[in-house]
């Protein structure tokens, strides 16, 4: 017998969408790993709009 549409055993969550976390995690790296490649392309290393401009530079600069 359903008590409100609840029964007896829960109905598995983790186990169907982990498939789905796990992707959704790659698919954040991994596009945060591209972000960061074009910020530091050369194409973009000195657009006044790149907001890591300043960053890039700083790190770019030879140490002595």
């Amino acid at each position: 017998m359903a008590f409100l549409g609840l029964r007896k055993w829960p109905t598995p969550v983790a186990k169907p969408i982990w498939p789905f976390i796990a992707a959704s995690g790659l698919t954040f790296f991994l596009v945060g790993k591209m972000q960061d490649a074009g910020v530091k392309s050369e194409e973009f290393r000195n657009d006044p709009r790149n907001p890591y401009a300043a960053q890039i530079a700083k790190e770019s600069a030879p140490h002595h």
